[in-house]
C-alpha cells in the first residue's frame, strides 16, 4: 500500500481522508468496527466547520439533516430572558452566519460517501490497526498477523488511540470536578417556554443548564457531580428536569438519559515522525460549546492540505511541523480556554458573581460591534488559518486599530492551558 493511511472513520478521520482524496493523494482508511458509529455523541457544527465542510461538498446536506440556530439566548429559570444575540452579525465573515444542530452520525455517512466516489480511496470496516512502527520512507501498520506500509499515518483513532499508545506517547489527563448528565426529550420546549432560542443557555442560582433543538427531540445538558449516586435512576432525571424548567406548564416527557466524564488533554505534538494526530487522538476538552468536534475537524482539513503538498513534493516536512505547531496552540491558546469559560461558575450559588456574569453578557449583547467579535470568537472564525478579517478583529474594545483579540471577549474570567 502505498500514499496516507487514515486510522479511524469518525469525522476527523473521513474529514482528513476526503481531504486528501480530493487533491489526488491515494487514501486508505481502517476502521476497527464493522462500520459507521450510530450513538448519539457531538451534535453541534459552528461556522466555520459549516465553511470547510462545505469546501468538500458536504455542507448542503448536512444542513438538511439539521437544525439551524439563528439565536443564542441567556435565561433564568422563571424565563426572563437575560440576553440574546442573533447569529445574523456575522454576515459577511462566514457563508454560512449560523450554528448546526445535527448529529455526528448525520455528517459521517456523506462524508463516506463523497470518499467512495474518489479513485484512489479504500475504506477497510473491521480491520483494526494494532501498532505502528516507522521505518525508512514510510510507517509498518500491524493489521493482525500482517504488516501493511504508508508514506504517512494519520491516527484519528479517538481518545483511547491504538496509534498513540503503541508509539508510547503519554497523555497527560486533567479531569473536571463535574460529569454531563444530558436528558433527552420530544417534548416541544420551545412551545412550552414562551420566545425559548434553539440554543438557550439557564443561568441560575438554583439550576444552570444548556437547551438544545434538535430536529426531532430537544437536550437539557447539566452538569452533576461525579460522585452523584444514581443520577439515571428515573426518579433522578425527574427532579432535575423540574428544578432546571419550573415554568414549563405541562410535563416533560423524557425518552432517555445519558451521562459522560469530562476531561482535558492536549498531546505534547501532534507530529511523532510519519504520524500525524488529529481530533480526539490529539486533544480533549470539557465538550462546553461544542468546540472538540469542530477542532479535530479543522485538524484535518488542514493537515489534509498539508500533506497533500508534502506528499507531492510541493512542501517539506517543516510544513508538517508548522501545522502541529499551530493546531497544538490553537487547542491550548483558543479552545480549552474558551470551552473552560462556558462552564465557569455554571454550579456557582453565588448571586452576586452570576449578576456580574449576566451583566457582562447584557453588555456584549446590547453593542452589536461586540456582539459580532463575541460570536466570531464563539464560532471558532478566528482559529482558521489567517484569523478573523480586520473589520472584525479591530472591534475588540480598548484595542489599537489593526491588531486582532489576543483574549476572549467573555464575562466570566478564565486564563490559557499551558502544558509541557
Amino acid at each position: 500500500m502505498s500514499g496516507v493511511a487514515v486510522v479511524g472513520a469518525g469525522p476527523v478521520g473521513l474529514t482528513a481522508a476526503l481531504t486528501l482524496a480530493r487533491a489526488g493523494v491515494p487514501v486508505t482508511v481502517f476502521e476497527r468496527e464493522a462500520g459507521l458509529a450510530r450513538q448519539s455523541r457531538a451534535s453541534t457544527f459552528h461556522p466555520a466547520t459549516l465553511d470547510l465542510l462545505d469546501d468538500l461538498g458536504v455542507a448542503e446536506p448536512l444542513i438538511a439533516r439539521g437544525r439551524v440556530v439563528n439565536r443564542v439566548q441567556w435565561r433564568d429559570r422563571a424565563g426572563e430572558v437575560l440576553a440574546e444575540m442573533g447569529m445574523g452579525s456575522l454576515d459577511g465573515m462566514t457563508r454560512h452566519p449560523y450554528r448546526l444542530h445535527a448529529e455526528q452520525s448525520s455528517l459521517t455517512p456523506l462524508l463516506l460517501a463523497a470518499l467512495e466516489a474518489q479513485p484512489d480511496a479504500d475504506v477497510r470496516f473491521g480491520t483494526a490497526v494494532d501498532g505502528v512502527a516507522e521505518g525508512g520512507t514510510g510507517v509498518r501498520l500491524r493489521i493482525g498477523q500482517s504488516w501493511a506500509r504508508a508514506k504517512y499515518v494519520v491516527a484519528a483513532d479517538g481518545a483511547h488511540s491504538t496509534v498513540r499508545g503503541s508509539l508510547g506517547l503519554p497523555f497527560p489527563r486533567a479531569g473536571y470536578p463535574t460529569q454531563a448528565l444530558r436528558v433527552f426529550t420530544d417534548s416541544p420546549l420551545d412551545e412550552l417556554l414562551p420566545r425559548l432560542a434553539p440554543l438557550t443557555y439557564v443561568r441560575d442560582v438554583g439550576q444552570s443548564c444548556s437547551l438544545l433543538a434538535l430536529p426531532d427531540h430537544w437536550r437539557i445538558v447539566v452538569r452533576i457531580p461525579c460522585d452523584a449516586r444514581n443520577p439515571l435512576a428515573t426518579s433522578s432525571v425527574a427532579a432535575l428536569v423540574r428544578r432546571a424548567l419550573p415554568g414549563v406548564s405541562r410535563p416533560v416527557r423524557v425518552i432517555g438519559a445519558d451521562r459522560y466524564g469530562l476531561s482535558r488533554g492536549v498531546l505534547g505534538s501532534f507530529r511523532c515522525g510519519r504520524v500525524l494526530f488529529a481530533g480526539d487522538a490529539a486533544h480533549l476538552t470539557s465538550t462546553a460549546g461544542g468546540l472538540n468536534m469542530n477542532a479535530g475537524i479543522h485538524d484535518a482539513v488542514e493537515l489534509g492540505a498539508v500533506l497533500a503538498e508534502v506528499t507531492a513534493g510541493h512542501a517539506g516536512p517543516a510544513a508538517l511541523d508548522a501545522w502541529a505547531a499551530r493546531r497544538r496552540n490553537v487547542l491550548l491558546e483558543h479552545v480549552i480556554p474558551r470551552s473552560e469559560a462556558r462552564v465557569a461558575g455554571v454550579q456557582d450559588r453565588d448571586t452576586s458573581r452570576l449578576a456580574a456574569a449576566m451583566a457582562g453578557l447584557r453588555a456584549i449583547a446590547g453593542d452589536p460591534e461586540a456582539t459580532r467579535l463575541y460570536l466570531a470568537q464563539a464560532s471558532m472564525l478566528d482559529t482558521l488559518p489567517g484569523g478573523m478579517p480586520a473589520s472584525a478583529a479591530d472591534t475588540l474594545p480598548g484595542r489599537p486599530p489593526g491588531r486582532g483579540p489576543d483574549r476572549v471577549l467573555d464575562p466570566v474570567p478564565h486564563h490559557p492551558v499551558r502544558q509541557s
